[in-house]
């Protein structure tokens, strides 16, 4: 009752705030056609300019307006064919969200981690804690693409690169998942990474298993055995939840005009770096040609598009 009462609070003060602020805008707009002075002119612009930036928060909360969008959220990142080149453009998104969540002021906190042969990753699972984290991450899901001339081929040749995204809310004590434990296989193994850590010397590595449906979620960043089984459970239950909130969403229909699989050919966005420099969604259209920009983690503008092309 006292987070409803808080959000309540919240959405009025919002409105509040969006009335005052309308009403500031109102006043200078009849100064300035009364007096058409430069610093009338000036302050006008300056109000019009806040007021859009408020109905811009306004729209995304609009936007993330279902139950599990205020959730936290578990990515997770693998490359896809090629080897070294795939792996390394796993751990480039890896760095490409971290710094987006750092923006933000989200915390970060890895629960898998295994790391390429040469470079890059096999695989990240990491959970993405802060104000509407799944909400915002929750269309990154789905196959991103690269075109580069890559640094590992010493021919200098052009590659195209693929590595998928998942995203799954972090259901915490919020949302209750029913889990009959006899419908779960637990295996707990030595964890893989540089040798000599602890967490390599004992078996503190947890697979669990949901029979029913085989989904499984692993952790082993941890060196305790039971909290790997805890973060472990975590994922569980955010797959399983996100299981049924696709089975809801397919029964009325998807958001979305055209429903792909996500598959190695049906990507979601491509990022080129040569012969030129072009960020596309493939869902909204939007296109950003500052790559380096979208690489260091300055997605709002992607996320925002998709959003609205989301509710359309």
């Amino acid at each position: 009752m006292l987070r409803e009462k808080s959000g309540l609070e919240a959405e009025l003060a919002g409105a509040e705030e969006l009335e005052a602020a309308a009403g500031e805008m109102e006043d200078w707009l009849l100064l300035a056609a009364e007096e058409e002075s430069a610093e009338a002119l000036r302050e006008l612009e300056e109000c019009i300019a806040r007021f859009g930036e408020m109905l811009e928060r306004r729209e995304l909360k609009v936007l993330l307006g279902r139950e599990e969008d205020a959730q936290n959220a578990i990515l997770e990142i693998h490359p896809g064919a090629g080897g070294t080149e795939s792996q390394d453009w796993a751990e480039m998104l890896e760095r490409m969200y971290m710094r987006w969540a750092e923006g933000r002021k989200f915390s970060v906190e890895c629960l898998d981690y295994l790391a390429g042969d040469e470079a890059g990753i096999k695989s990240v699972t990491l959970r993405v804690s802060g104000e509407n984290a799944y909400g915002l991450l929750k269309n990154e899901k789905g196959i991103h693409r690269l075109i580069r001339i890559s640094p590992f081929d010493s021919s200098g040749r052009r590659h195209t690169s693929f590595a998928s995204v998942d995203v799954i809310p972090d259901v915490g004590e919020n949302i209750k998942i029913e889990i009959n434990e006899k419908d779960l296989r637990i295996d707990v193994f030595r964890a893989g990474g540089a040798g000599g850590q602890h967490v390599n010397r004992t078996n503190s590595a947890v697979r669990i298993t949901h029979l029913p449906t085989g989904t499984v979620a692993q952790c082993q960043d941890e060196k305790s055995q039971h909290r790997n089984r805890d973060s472990a459970m975590s994922i569980l239950k955010g797959r399983l939840y996100a299981l049924e909130l696709k089975k809801r969403e397919e029964a009325q229909q998807s958001s979305y005009q055209n429903k792909e699989a996500i598959n190695f050919g049906s990507q979601i966005r491509t990022y080129t770096l040569q012969p030129y420099q072009l960020v596309k969604d493939h869902r909204s259209g939007t296109e950003i040609t500052d790559v380096g920009a979208i690489l260091d983690g300055r997605l709002d503008k992607l996320i925002r598009d998709i959003l609205l092309y989301a509710h359309k």
